[in-house]
């Protein structure tokens, strides 16, 4: 299933205020068509994906990244400056998602360039890193993808208010745990495939 594209169709053929009907018109494919590939159990070849992007007056290339795009191996990462707590952390989160891509980062800008190139699904950040802070962090990734839940993960529980003020959805005190994980993911904003509401 590809709930990224389709709830990006969804939302592209609402905003042009056109009915899955009237879409199929267009493309010269019955409704129930349209609604498979916005339910996420097909996706449209490449020829119809052309066709697609010329109708909703999107670039093709999006349509076919989104495409591309799977939940079924999500990107997670962990950003924390202590190299202990960033390997057991990693390791209790290889544990608790396996089918997800994992990746841990030391400096707050590398994790910042992950997230441009790559959809994260899930980034659990330290709060104090180092002269950096990781609710700063949290709005970046949040303007880089919206869709990004951010989990707090810090050894001060005073830092808890502060951290609802962003978008987070979760606050975590060290250290990190598998329990502990897999009762943030059930309270994830945007849960994914690999944890979230199927967890």
């Amino acid at each position: 299933m590809n709930a990224i594209f389709a709830e990006t169709l969804r939302k592209l053929r609402a905003e042009r205020g056109l009915s899955q009907t009237q879409l199929g018109n267009q493309l010269f494919v019955n409704h129930s068509t349209i609604a498979r590939w916005e339910n996420g159990t097909r996706l449209p070849d490449a020829a119809m994906m052309l066709r697609l992007a010329k109708c909703l007056g999107v670039d093709a290339n999006t349509l076919f990244r989104l495409a591309a795009e799977s939940d079924e191996s999500p990107n997670v990462i962990l950003v924390d400056d202590s190299k202990v707590i960033l390997s057991d952390g990693l390791a209790v989160l290889e544990e608790v998602l396996p089918n997800a891509t994992i990746t841990g980062f030391i400096w707050p800008q590398e994790a910042i360039d992950y997230a441009k190139a790559n959809r994260v699904a899930l980034a659990i950040l330290d709060i104090e890193l180092g002269a950096a802070s990781g609710l700063n962090l949290c709005r970046t990734l949040q303007e880089i993808n919206p869709r990004t839940n951010v989990v707090y993960l810090t050894a001060y529980p005073d830092y808890a208010l502060d951290a609802w003020k962003t978008a987070a959805s979760g606050f975590l005190v060290k250290p990190l745990t598998a329990e502990n994980v897999k009762e943030e993911l059930k309270k994830l904003r945007w849960p994914f495939q690999a944890g979230g509401a199927e967890t």
